[in-house]
C-alpha cells in the first residue's frame, strides 16, 4: 500500500525517520564488525628475544620523546615477518621497526598479528 506523500508532512517525516534509523543500524553493525575484527587479531604471544630500539640522537639531544604503535606479523615459528606502523613520530617508527623485526616470539600453531607499543623517553 503506497502512502501519498504530497501534502502529508507526517508521512514524510516518518519516512525520513525510518530511513535515518536504517542508516544508523547499518553503521552500528559495521562498527561492531570492525571492533570484533580488531580484537581477534591480538593473541598476546610472549616475546622471548627482545632488542631495544636505538634512540635517534637528533631527537634525544632535543629531549623529544614519544610513543610508537606497531602491528607485527609473527610467523608460527616465532619470527617477525612484517611490521606495520600504526602511529607515532616517523623517526621513532623507523628505529622501532628495525628493532621489532629482530624480535623472536614463542612458537604457536599459526601466524598471528601482535600490536606493540614502544615508548621513547629522553630522560
Amino acid at each position: 500500500m503506497a502512502i501519498p506523500l504530497s501534502g502529508n508532512k507526517t508521512a514524510l517525516n516518518i519516512g525520513r525517520a525510518l530511513l535515518g534509523l536504517a542508516l544508523l543500524l547499518s553503521l552500528v553493525h559495521v562498527s561492531l564488525s570492525l571492533v570484533q575484527a580488531q580484537t581477534t587479531e591480538k593473541s598476546g604471544r610472549r616475546v622471548v628475544h627482545h632488542i631495544q630500539p636505538e634512540y635517534p640522537a637528533i631527537v634525544k639531544n632535543a629531549h623529544v620523546g614519544g610513543l610508537v604503535r606497531l602491528r607485527a606479523t609473527v610467523l608460527a615459528n616465532g619470527d617477525v615477518a612484517k611490521v606495520e606502523p600504526l602511529g607515532g613520530n616517523p623517526i621513532f617508527v623507523e628505529s622501532a621497526t628495525k628493532a621489532v623485526l629482530k624480535w623472536k616470539y614463542v612458537p604457536a600453531a599459526t601466524q598471528t598479528k601482535e600490536e606493540i607499543e614502544i615508548a621513547f623517553n629522553p630522560d
